[in-house]
């Protein structure tokens, strides 16, 4: 790598932003060295997404500088930003669905050409790219029938096809399992040693303390200072983080649970998935945690039993009787709830207000017999579900796209809560989520088992399932290949049957 000359590949100096009266950043300042992993934390809704924002050209800020390579730049919008060699991974995803992979990862380049595009060579090199970052993906493949995970590389990979000088990635590993987060980080570390800066935002401290350099934490929209990697702790990162310490970031669970089953599946299988002979029940007020690696069918298990997606057998039981369920109005009639991974585009309408994303599913239990709907009662439940939630907002009328995504993981949450679930399915419950949001909701989904809910939650994040399960399922190529207890509970177990090994 030729040495360069300046020592900073970008430097962000008092960076200030309003929107309104509401002042996000105020005299923020961040400066990242040449093929440098730079950690950029604090809560959700601290000011960070604003300020890679103001760096991509997505936002103009109000006062400060950027500087890249020695130069002050000043992007109006996302491709001034793109030219200029800042690519941005964002937590949300932005892929043109009915486009190949391939397309996805040269959309810069489609139209480029005067006189007509070499399709064979465009998928070849993209191909290429993604063989190279070591995730079977089929650039042919339409973006449309990829899972998440399979998104989220293609979003990496369209990044760094790019001429980048600075990668940004906003959450990036919130879906995948431990062996896909170690391809991730040796990619980054080839990225890193071509001399591409990498501003790194995760709420996954163990990932920081592994892959970064330097650490940058705002909290409320001022940057608390930067700090060596080896020269910090996760206590004082949460301190800067939060403004206090943080003992027990799992609760204690010592709930009564029940003795029957609340809720019971018996041989699933599905039409179209790779979903088979999965048997399993949950007791009234028991947590009950699904891990697996990556396409093993965790998510897909819980959409058949949602009726998101068409079982090809299976037989469901709620409280001893048998049920039948074939579209999510079905699952919602049986007060069966089902909080999706992807929050954009199954969790949350995004346009519309807290309140009617709250109210959707609940119109039944708010309206009158000739079906108006009762407004004191809406707001009196809109109202308390945002204050047991702590959602941030200034009103239920604020649309959710304009909110943070932990209070968007909330929003989503808050719907199946509306209507009084018996069983509730969480899938990532806290993808995206900031340290002190996820305390929340670990303490919620503790307060609803207390309720009698039966819990199902499916997880990537091995610490998190443990410390909040009373057991776990551990899913192999679209089965149930073992259960832990509680006292067999360890990241070893877990992912010896997730490979389809015995415990020793």
């Amino acid at each position: 790598m030729k040495e360069p000359v300046n020592e900073y590949r970008l430097e962000m100096s008092g960076i200030s932003k309003s929107f309104g009266v509401v002042s996000v950043l105020k005299d923020v300042n961040i400066k990242v060295k040449h093929g440098e992993i730079h950690a950029l934390l604090g809560e959700n809704g601290a000011g960070k997404s604003t300020l890679i924002k103001i760096l991509s050209g997505v936002h103009q800020k109000d006062s400060g500088k950027v500087v890249l390579d020695g130069a002050e730049i000043n992007p109006k919008n996302t491709h001034e930003g793109q030219v200029l060699g800042i690519n941005v991974v964002y937590q949300e995803l932005s892929l043109v669905k009915d486009l190949s992979v391939a397309e996805n990862i040269y959309l810069h380049k489609l139209g480029a050409s005067k006189f007509w595009m070499n399709w064979k060579e465009l998928t070849k090199n993209a191909q290429e790219l993604l063989d190279s970052l070591g995730f079977k993906i089929d650039a042919t493949a339409t973006v449309r029938d990829l899972s998440i995970v399979q998104k989220q590389v293609v979003e990496i990979a369209k990044a760094i096809s790019e001429d980048t000088k600075v990668l940004v990635l906003d959450e990036p590993t919130t879906v995948f399992d431990p062996t896909d987060i170690k391809k991730l980080f040796n990619n980054l570390l080839k990225l890193k040693e071509k001399g591409i800066s990498i501003i790194y935002i995760s709420h996954h401290l163990d990932e920081i303390f592994k892959i970064a350099d330097t650490i940058t934490v705002l909290r409320d929209g001022i940057d608390t200072g930067s700090v060596p990697v080896s020269k910090t702790d996760k206590d004082s990162v949460i301190h800067l983080m939060i403004g206090r310490e943080l003992k027990d970031l799992y609760p204690v669970r010592d709930l009564k649970i029940g003795e029957e089953p609340i809720f019971e599946v018996k041989n699933l299988a599905g039409k179209d998935c790779i979903v088979h002979d999965v048997s399993f029940s949950v007791k009234a007020g028991e947590v009950v945690g699904i891990a697996g690696l990556g396409g093993s069918g965790r998510t897909e298990t819980a959409k058949l039993i949602f009726g998101a997606d068409k079982k090809k057998s299976g037989t469901i039981f709620l409280e001893g009787e048998e049920i039948k369920i074939n579209s999510p109005v079905d699952a919602a009639g049986y007060q069966i709830g089902f909080v999706s991974e992807d929050r954009k585009e199954e969790g949350v309408f995004l346009p519309l207000s807290i309140r009617r994303n709250i109210s959707v599913t609940s119109f039944g239990s708010i309206s009158s017999k000739l079906g108006f709907i009762n407004i004191d009662s809406e707001y009196k439940k809109v109202l308390g579900l945002i204050e047991k939630l702590n959602i941030k907002t200034p009103s239920s009328e604020v649309n959710v796209k304009n909110l943070s995504g932990g209070n968007q993981q909330k929003v989503a949450l808050a719907k199946w809560l509306s209507i009084d679930s018996k069983v509730i399915f969480i899938d990532e419950p806290t993808r995206g989520v900031d340290v002190g949001a996820k305390i929340e909701i670990y303490k919620l989904i503790n307060e609803v088992a207390k309720k009698g809910v039966g819990v199902v939650v499916i997880s990537s994040d091995m610490p998190e399932i443990m410390g909040i399960s009373d057991r776990i399922l551990v899913m192999h190529e679209g089965t149930f290949y073992g259960e832990l207890q509680k006292d067999q509970f360890s990241e070893e177990n877990i992912l010896r049957y997730s490979i389809g090994e015995p415990l020793k």
